[in-house]
């Protein structure tokens, strides 16, 4: 398959599926039930929106808006929106409608698609300060108030009922086929190191290079089905969970949230999944609290089982075949423990892709000992964003796999990880300063991650060159602006937050000692040193409620749930700062280590 556009792959899915009229596209669940949508309706739901996006005015290059959960239209508004040349702007529905005014003004969005009254609450709050927004089109037919500027996707699509399907199609592909390599696709917009939102701009040509990339990485074919429940406003859920099925004419299926992961994929029983680490550990710990609530004996063959496995493993990773003994046990280990574990997931999982955050070599040895490939790759929006993914039959933990084949990787005298080639985004929208900053001259992406080739050529992440905070569910989270933010209360001297590969944000927070004992004498407390006040449970609530104000407008997955409040201030002196007083992450984590783990507990 060649394909060069989106709306070329598009348009391929569905003439491949001409000659199998009832093979599901999509998959949803309606009344308990999951419900199956065919390429030929798709196409027709899609045909139908561009055409009455078109009767609405918007026109090539103008930037739509999607703020939704994954679902169906979703991927209708997307294949509609970038099939006539426009750029979809997709953002997380976690962000505030502050959040979502600031980029949505600095694209100039000309409409926005939301997929519920939560969700167009916040846009018409912010409505009036968007001078460039004419549309807002809400996906429930119920949720469409009596706002002048407010359309159902219904609506839109009965635009389209003045031409007849066999024009309304032809349109449609006569759009599409003005779309160009390098156009721009979409804008998702990424916080960076700064916090100030940026709009990364992929190309056509940066999505279909990486697709084409990946169906060379592993295999997928026609007959897979995909479990989605990763956002699809984020590049790797779009590449992996849409636009690669979507290439090969897989089936996608959609789960109802991340809490009904586990059932779901019982119901849909997959055979690929992309996903986070914290799915992982979080069905690894559950499963290991069941056995830790069964019997005695039960208990012992499983730990019999995991340390079989074990051994049978580290064989397998180090190039040699497990001893005759080893590989007879394992077989008994698999069929009494492994396979019942396999089995919840479908059993038919072939593989599992992991990024967004580090894989620990626990989970990872723990899966692939019950039968599952996991693959762990690496990138970064700005790469559209696949860079490097571990091979089937060529696992090694703790790496990130070979760089893809059309990219190239190397490492800079100073240990930073760069790439180049036709998945490197065109640049930030409207800011060529901050583009600079991370593509050279020769083309290079300058990632931030440091990192290095091992013997096997497999590329391994060694640290983060610039103090971006991922967290375990592979959200970006700078921690400067929040600290600032935290350290506009008068009460709070000093602020530094964790949740590097963590599930939530913590802080470790020293209090203003001037002002913190100024406000306990006025309150009656006796203590006056910054050890008692720091401990005094008054001054812990204190801190609490200030926190809690200050965090109103920040993303859900940014705000701080637990905090420390330390008996000493950050100085150079007792090695906390730099003499230019910047803040030592890495030494203040260590030396509070025993605190912070308590905040995770």
């Amino acid at each position: 398959m060649e394909f060069t556009t989106v709306p070329e792959m598009f348009l391929q899915a569905i003439e491949r599926s001409a000659s199998l009229p009832d093979k599901y596209a999509y998959s949803r669940k309606i009344n308990g039930i999951y419900d199956g949508v065919t390429f030929a309706e798709v196409a027709e739901r899609v045909e139908k929106f561009a055409v009455g996006l078109l009767e609405l005015g918007i026109k090539r290059g103008d930037r739509i808006g999607i703020v939704s959960e994954n679902r169906l239209e979703w991927i209708i508004a997307d294949l509609a929106i970038t099939g006539i040349g426009a750029i979809d702007v997709p953002i997380f529905t976690t962000l505030t409608a502050k959040q979502e005014e600031q980029i949505y003004n600095n694209c100039e969005a000309t409409a926005v698609i939301v997929s519920n009254a939560f969700q167009l609450g916040k846009i018409l709050k912010i409505q009036e300060n968007l001078p460039s927004l004419r549309h807002i089109i809400v996906m429930n037919q119920a949720d469409k108030g009596t706002h002048p500027l407010i359309k159902t996707m219904d609506d839109v699509m009965q635009l389209a009922d003045n031409t007849n399907p066999n024009e309304r199609r032809q349109l449609f592909r006569e759009y599409a086929a003005r779309v160009e390599p390098e156009d721009p696709l979409t804008l998702i917009y990424t916080s960076g190191t700064t916090g100030i939102p940026k709009g990364v701009i992929l190309t056509n040509k940066n999505i279909c290079s990486n697709v084409n990339s990946c169906l060379q990485a592993y295999s997928v074919t026609e007959d897979d089905v995909f479990l989605s429940y990763l956002p699809l406003c984020h590049s790797y859920e779009r590449i992996g969970g849409l636009y690669l099925p979507l290439a090969v004419g897989s089936l996608v299926a959609f789960a109802e949230s991340i809490e009904k992961v586990p059932e779901n994929i019982r119901e849909i029983r997959p055979t690929i999944m992309t996903s986070v680490p914290r799915l992982f550990e979080k069905i690894q710990a559950r499963i290991l609290a069941q056995v830790e609530k069964s019997s005695a004996t039960k208990q012992k063959i499983f730990r019999w089982a995991i340390d079989i496995g074990t051994k049978y493993i580290h064989a397998k990773l180090d190039g040699r075949s497990p001893s005759f003994l080893v590989s007879t046990q394992y077989k008994i280990a698999y069929k009494t423990v492994f396979s019942k574990i396999y089995e919840r997931f479908g059993g038919r999982i072939r593989i599992f892709v992991s990024g967004g955050a580090p894989l620990n070599r626990i989970s990872a040895e723990f899966f692939m000992m019950t039968g599952f490939t996991i693959l762990e790759g690496y990138g970064l929006t700005e790469a559209s964003p696949v860079i490097s993914v571990n091979r089937e039959g060529e696992i090694e933990i703790g790496t990130v796999g070979k760089p893809l084949a059309n990219v190239e990787v190397k490492i800079a005298d100073d240990g930073e990880i760069l790439a180049r080639g036709n998945n490197i985004m065109r640049g930030y929208w409207n800011d060529e300063t901050s583009t600079s900053e991370v593509i050279d001259s020769h083309g290079w992406l300058h990632t931030g991650d440091i990192g290095q080739f091992t013997a096997k050529g497999n590329l391994k992440i060694t640290d983060r060159k610039k103090h971006l905070l991922v967290s375990s569910g592979g959200k970006n989270i700078a921690p400067a602006p929040i600290e600032n933010l935290l350290c506009q209360s008068r009460y709070i001297e000093q602020c530094m937050l964790i949740g590097n590969n963590r599930d939530y944000c913590t802080a470790l927070i020293v209090i203003d000692l001037e002002v913190v004992g100024q406000w306990a004498k006025e309150h009656g407390l006796s203590a006056t040193t910054l050890v008692q006040l720091s401990s005094e449970p008054d001054v812990v609530a204190l801190i609490n409620n200030e926190i809690t104000l200050l965090q109103r407008d920040v993303a859900k997955y940014e705000r701080v749930r637990r905090f420390v409040l330390l008996a000493q201030p950050f100085t150079a002196e007792t090695g906390e700062l730099t003499p230019k007083l910047s803040i030592k992450r890495a030494y203040i984590e260590q030396k509070y280590s025993s605190e912070i783990e308590k905040m995770y507990q």
